[in-house]
């Protein structure tokens, strides 16, 4: 592995922990800062609120994806990279001093454009740098440790007392724990852009950039060719179970599912979330040493599929009546079963050429995070008439069934050549 190629894995682990701790945070303080900001507030409007400005924070993230995705391809992925991670470092340190609804909001659409690049950008230049049989080792290991990112989320949401107090004492201001959250997490990704220094912009985006016949960065692209648009719709709906199981049954543990199965105490919604991203960690750990074992993105994603599937099952229908702490353990279980994205991301942007595999890299993972929203409503379509597990049985069926589908059409990419370029269609 060459000096370049580890320093970047080292960028882009780090640079996707500090990715995965904004994301999550809003989730971890959002009812805190909204108490704080607001305290007239009763409690059907402060959830309301809540889930406006996460819908804001996503809209952001549909928006980013397809302005770093294309700007990668135009101008380069080392700019996307460290532009993104500049952008909600900055957008993070300014939320901690919002104090009204409409800056919270614009904030977090800011904040959710930044965090829509770095993923995107990091796996590019890891697939176009490394060696095509160990790329995916790469992958591996930046989203493992990624992902590791939400349980410091986790951690520093519950625990940032002692440091808003020295702050406190320091500019007599008052630093909750929501705002040293939003500090910390800003800081770190302002950090991080000390190490971009020696970090190489990728041989195969240099050898295109000043080609003026290859067409770069076109979304357009991506709908002119019927084969090149079902491979891009494939790519997407491999990766949607994942925030499936994230977005809808874990992330719901607190409202919907704790009471629904009638766990035997409280079930927190940031420890639920907290051991579901360790286990997606293990998980995406294990995904990438399969891959790399049996030479296959396709069976290894099929595995965890089939492994989500049962885990659906188990959670929905065979957890009734069980502890907080097992119901923790499952969650994690559930993450470990979700551990695919590193694979998905990788195959989104082993599909498609130099020109245009920025941009997909990009779009791809945010088109899948901004689910959630269609999932989440398509269960409470559905749960007047169903009742609340057998709706989120039907929506998980639909997007395991349409990603089974698209794993099977998509072509096996283990080791692909990605040094080319897709031809322009007028």
């Amino acid at each position: 592995m060459t000096r370049n190629s580890l320093m970047l894995i080292v960028v882009a682990s780090l640079g996707y922990f500090v990715d995965i701790y904004d994301l999550l945070l809003f989730n971890v303080v959002k009812k805190e800062s909204l108490q704080f900001l607001f305290p007239e507030m009763d409690a059907k409007t402060l959830a309301d609120t809540g889930k406006y400005l996460f819908n804001m924070q996503m809209t952001g993230m549909l928006l980013g994806g397809l302005l770093w995705g294309i700007l990668g391809d135009k101008r380069g992925r080392i700019q996307v990279l460290f532009g993104s991670i500049l952008l909600y470092s900055a957008a993070n340190i300014v939320n901690a001093f919002v104090t009204n609804l409409d800056v919270y909001a614009a904030v977090r659409v800011i904040a959710g454009i930044g965090l829509a690049g770095e993923l995107g950008a990091g796996i590019t230049l890891i697939s176009e740098t490394m060696d095509k049989e160990k790329r995916g080792i790469g992958t591996m290991i930046v989203v493992t440790f990624g992902a590791l990112g939400a349980v410091f989320a986790g951690l520093v949401g519950m625990k940032g007392e002692a440091l808003g107090q020295l702050l406190e004492s320091w500019f007599n201001y008052p630093f909750p724990n929501w705002r040293v959250a939003y500090i910390i997490g800003g800081t770190l990704g302002l950090i991080l852009l000390l190490l971009r220094v020696g970090v190489l912009e990728s041989g195969m985006y240099a050898s295109i950039k000043t080609e003026s016949h290859v067409k770069k960065g076109d979304f357009l692209m991506l709908f002119k060719s019927k084969d090149r648009f079902l491979k891009y719709l494939a790519c997407i709906l491999v990766g949607v179970p994942i925030w499936y199981t994230i977005g809808l049954l874990v992330a719901n543990s607190e409202e919907v599912f704790g009471p629904e199965l009638g766990v035997t105490g409280r079930v927190i919604n940031g420890q639920a979330v907290m051991y579901c991203y360790i286990g997606l960690s293990v998980g995406d750990f294990i995904s990438g040493l399969l891959s790399q074992v049996l030479r296959s993105r396709r069976k290894v994603v099929m595995l965890y599929l089939g492994f989500t599937a049962a885990l659906m099952v188990v959670f929905l229908f065979f957890s009734e009546g069980i502890s907080p702490q097992a119901y923790y353990w499952l969650s994690f279980l559930i993450g470990v079963a979700a551990g695919y994205w590193a694979l998905f991301v990788i195959i989104a942007s082993e599909q498609f050429g130099t020109n245009i595999r920025s941009t997909v890299t990009n779009t791809v993972p945010n088109f899948v995070r901004g689910s959630v929203p269609l999932i989440t409503t398509s269960a409470a379509f559905l749960s007047p008439m169903m009742g609340e597990r057998y709706s989120a049985l039907v929506v998980g069926t639909v997007c395991l069934a349409l990603s089974f589908a698209s794993i099977w059409y998509l072509k096996e990419s283990f080791s692909n050549d990605l040094n080319y370029t897709e031809e322009h269609i007028s």
